[in-house]
């Protein structure tokens, strides 16, 4: 498994810098946040690293190892080993929740447990039980689910994810942390721009905090508490809140 490197990421929308000069890594299986309030360019972030025709980047490397994936489209990041899971869900509303995932599969990598529909059912019980229904009838956190469900059938070694936790009900906020606190366990590493506290500790092992398009400070999860300052300014909590 190799490393995941961002250095100098510039990136805006319709000549707008949003971005600008962000440097992050994420090891081998590690989970790695990016945390702050909204509009402080997570999302972008997430958005230039994948090669989305938005926002254009207009500086920087991000890398897989040896591979250089700015410039390229983003079926051939993925192809790479990156999964995205968007802010929003961006379902297909008339698609079944077995054809959605059915549509994406990829074959397994080399050396690694293969992620079929058999082992996506296991972590996600609820989607095969409802594996014949329209993803438009699924409530809002299955369809996040059905979101990372449909990323892990790329059979990725990182899988990004934006705001998973926008706009869920606290009880399925804590249910899709399990979740990716279970993917992490599994191997896979993880990137997540959040602003959810309680979503940061149950699933960093290291905290990015973003302003304003560039890195602000960076620690580790054990290292939170000892931060109320940072916690305060970039979440607007304390932090002995979760």
């Amino acid at each position: 498994m190799s490393t995941f490197t961002v250095a100098g990421l510039a990136a805006g929308y319709q000549g707008h810098p949003v971005v600008d000069g962000i440097d992050l890594t994420v090891e081998p299986g590690e989970a790695v946040a990016l945390a702050g309030r909204n509009g402080m360019g997570k999302t972008t972030t997430l958005r230039a690293v994948m090669g989305l025709a938005e926002p254009a980047v207009s500086a920087g490397s991000v890398r897989f190892g040896d591979v250089e994936l700015h410039g390229k489209a983003p079926h051939h990041i993925a192809r790479a080993g990156i999964g995205y899971v968007p802010q929003g869900r961006r379902i297909f509303r008339s698609l079944t929740v077995a054809e959605h995932l059915a549509v994406v599969a990829r074959p397994a990598r080399a050396g690694y447990e293969p992620w079929t529909m058999d082992r996506v059912n296991e972590l996600f019980p609820r989607l095969a039980e409802r594996a014949g229904q329209f993803a438009g009838t699924l409530s809002g956190g299955e369809q996040q689910m059905l979101a990372i469900a449909r990323a892990l059938m790329t059979n990725p070694l990182l899988v990004l994810l934006d705001e998973p936790s926008e706009g869920l009900a606290p009880q399925i906020v804590r249910q899709v942390g399990d979740i990716i606190a279970a993917l992490h366990a599994s191997g896979v590493g993880v990137l997540i721009a959040e602003q959810d506290l309680s979503m940061v500790r149950r699933v960093a092992d290291r905290v990015y905090f973003l302003d304003r398009g560039t890195v602000a400070a960076q620690v580790t999860a054990a290292e939170l508490d000892a931060h109320a300052d940072l916690l305060e300014r970039h979440l607007g909590v304390g932090a002995g809140h979760a």
